[in-house]
């Protein structure tokens, strides 16, 4: 079965990164990605550029994306209505919308507990009927503060979501802890409360679980849409003990070594990690350094 792979690396992966990445490199590497065969990138997120020095660019940066767009789905992260707003207007294909399934975890990230978050967004999202968003969940699994999270806890948010008028919705394993049995059963609850919504997993890897998890969800439940961020860069600050992303050439090589296809091509993609880590490293660091969101 084939399936789908949205690279982070540019929003998830260089906002977590003590440097300033210029948007030359960041055009350099989403050349890179589209060159691998990569057809959905999450390229910036639209947050306070003084809190966040790293999106500064956001605006600029979705301009010069905007030749991609005729072979690739160029997204953007949004956690509030503020972010919403600039990111319609930036003219990006999808809008990620995201809220914490547990309140600790959303006054850590987004300053709100998770049902203001969610009421803010909702509002947001209702002001673009035409806008193409999709809906994401952190810490879906687990939660730094709060630990487990139960099945029933997220389908009350999916269903949330739902309201929305949201057809599909990323999971997030933000601690990258998850047991693959405990998200093999929290997504099979959501798939059955909500079975018309489209589900994807955005995995965070700690000792390379995550690469099981993706085969068995891809296998099993027939999930066919996986984030992930060559090099596997990226984390989140507001909850401690977070893994970095499922790395992007890791997934497509487990993915082919199991007969399951992306159409991205594992030496191109590897090579595209190989930049990002070059880029990361040459260029200038940051003197003040707190990002919001990995």
């Amino acid at each position: 079965m084939p399936v789908t792979i949205t690279d982070v690396v540019l929003r998830d992966g260089l906002q977590d990164e003590n440097v300033l990445v210029a948007t030359d490199d960041k055009l350099t590497i989403a050349d890179a990605l589209v060159a691998a065969g990569v057809r959905q990138i999450e390229a910036v997120s639209f947050v306070s550029p003084t809190r966040v020095p790293q999106m500064a660019d956001a605006d600029a940066l979705i301009a010069r994306l905007q030749p991609y767009r005729a072979t690739t789905q160029v997204s953007a992260l949004a956690l509030n209505a503020t972010g919403v707003h600039r990111a319609v207007a930036a003219g990006v294909d999808v809008v990620h919308i995201a809220a914490s399934a547990s309140s600790a975890h959303s006054r850590a990230n987004a300053g709100k507990s998770a049902a203001q978050a969610l009421e803010d967004l909702s509002q947001a999202v209702a002001r673009y009927p035409e806008q193409r968003f999709l809906g994401g969940i952190s810490t879906a699994f687990v939660c730094p503060f709060e630990g487990t999270v139960s099945p029933t806890r997220l389908v009350e948010v999916a269903e949330q979501f739902a309201a929305m008028g949201i057809r599909a919705l990323g999971l997030a394993d933000t601690l990258g802890t998850a047991t693959t049995e405990h998200v093999l059963t929290a997504v099979g609850a959501v798939r059955e409360a909500l079975p018309d919504i489209t589900i994807g997993l955005h995995l965070h890897n700690a000792d390379g679980q995550a690469l099981t998890t993706a085969l068995q969800a891809a296998r099993h439940l027939g999930i066919a849409h996986f984030d992930s961020a060559v090099g596997g860069y990226g984390g989140c600050p507001f909850a401690p003990g977070a893994h970095g992303n499922l790395a992007t050439e890791e997934l497509v090589a487990h993915f082919h070594s199991h007969d399951v296809e992306t159409g991205i091509d594992q030496a191109q993609v590897t090579a595209a990690a190989s930049l990002v880590k070059r880029v990361v490293a040459a260029s200038p660091q940051l003197s003040r350094f707190a990002p919001v969101r990995g």
